[in-house]
């Protein structure tokens, strides 16, 4: 009985061996590697069209691609850090890291960078790879970079005896006063739509004095620069060389420069595309781009953009690196250019024919020299509202300069008291 039991198992065990490799044969390949990336706007669909590439590389890796609008990607982010379901990856403005590192929601990526061979950041514009460091931590790779610089009418800037765009706030007020002559009172120099603040913003950031002082516990709009900034940018209006509008106001700005209402326009890189789409072929040649005029000299702009970060409560770290990497890497880099039109934040991704070769993307890899980033705090998106209201009652006369500075200030110091209470206690806010 014994014996002729144990002749019948090994034939068992082969029926049931048989069985498994059916149903398991017959079944998909379940990936045990997986990463969650959540991207925002055009970016995310992007992203899809770069993976297959990666999949060659990693075939063992499942990506799953969450497209969120920018609308509600900030409400989105916040509900899935309460809620413990943030993915692996994701692409953050540089402007909401500071808020997702005083939550404690963000990988530190200095030992991965460490050990990285395709993310160097000596390749990366310095100013831009500032902005994902905070406390000396790096939090983030950036992943496209934006900037504000001119657009201008050089056939206009020519006939008011200009063959040069201006290096100087000095120069560009003798420019946009030569032109006020030129075209008449129904026309200017250059639009600054009061409903954005970039342009104050980019002026106010060209000041030796940080725009926030006691790392971040105080407003500084009261010093001799942001003065400099603020007072600059009503003389503007004062002297009708920019109309006092918002940008609701203007049918758009690529007819409105083409049929020279104003000459200069400080604007992002996206309107390189739109200005060759949008204006007819006959005035191609009568519009270029110019980095920011400075104070004394050649000008800083701002560092916008996104970054990819690796969310801390994430399972798949290491994966999610990976896939960091490969989106970084200058080949890449240059394909969603090519795709987007969102420039490249590293150097090496600047000697592509489709860049180099661009007459209108040379001002911006000039200006990339000389970006800033933004004050570091989790308030500064409200700070830098405020900071645009404040300007608009200066430009029409409802407070001086002095007075829109010291109410700017008191403001911005109520934003931050939260901030320095945490301080005090030793708590990063």
């Amino acid at each position: 009985m014994t014996a002729g039991r144990s002749r019948s198992l090994p034939r068992q065990l082969t029926l049931l061996l048989l069985l498994l490799c059916a149903v398991g044969c017959g079944s998909p390949v379940t990936h045990q590697r997986r990463v969650t990336v959540w991207a925002m706007g055009r970016e995310g669909a992007v992203i899809a069209q770069l993976l297959p590439e990666f999949t060659r590389l990693h075939p063992d890796i499942e990506v799953r691609i969450q497209q969120l609008p920018w609308t509600a990607a900030h409400q989105k982010l916040l509900t899935a850090y309460a809620g413990e379901a943030t993915p692996d990856l994701c692409q953050l403005g540089n402007t909401w890291i500071p808020e997702f590192v005083a939550l404690e929601a963000l990988e530190p990526l200095d030992q991965s960078l460490a050990r990285s061979t395709a993310v160097q950041a000596s390749d990366y514009f310095p100013g831009i790879w500032d902005t994902n460091i905070m406390g000396g931590t790096l939090y983030g790779v950036p992943w496209y970079i934006d900037t504000r610089l001119l657009f201008y009418r050089r056939d206009l800037l020519a006939q008011a005896g200009f063959a040069e765009p201006p290096r100087t706030w000095e120069e560009w007020s003798r420019m946009l006063a030569a032109i006020k002559a030129l075209v008449g009172p129904e026309r200017y120099g250059v639009l600054l739509p009061l409903s954005e603040f970039d342009t104050l913003l980019v002026l106010a950031i060209q000041q030796p004095e940080p725009l926030l002082r006691e790392d971040g516990r105080y407003g500084n709009f009261r010093s001799a620069g942001f003065h400099r900034a603020l007072g600059f940018y009503r003389e503007i209006f004062q002297r009708q060389w920019a109309p006092p509008v918002d940008s609701t106001q203007i049918s758009n700005v690529w007819n409105e420069l083409g049929r020279g209402y104003f000459s200069f326009y400080i604007s992002g890189p996206w309107n390189i595309g739109e200005f060759t789409r949008r204006l007819p072929p006959e005035q191609q040649d009568t519009w270029m781009t110019a980095p920011m005029p400075g104070p004394d000299g050649p000008g800083a702009s701002i560092a916008g953009g996104a970054s990819l970060v690796i969310f801390r409560r994430s399972r798949h770290k290491a994966d999610a690196w990976l896939l960091l990497e490969f989106l970084s890497s200058p080949q890449i880099q240059k394909r969603f250019y090519q795709l987007t039109g969102d420039l490249p934040p590293r150097r090496s991704t600047w000697r592509a024919p489709e860049l180099a070769g661009n007459l209108y993307a040379r001002a911006f890899r000039e200006q990339l020299e000389r970006v800033k980033p933004q004050p570091k705090v989790p308030e500064w998106e409200r700070i830098v509202s405020g900071m645009r209201l404040m300007a608009e009652r200066v430009v029409h006369g409802d407070l001086s300069v002095e007075e829109g500075a010291a109410d700017l200030d008191r403001d911005v110091d109520a934003v931050l008291q939260k901030r320095r209470w945490l301080l005090a206690r030793g708590v990063t806010p």
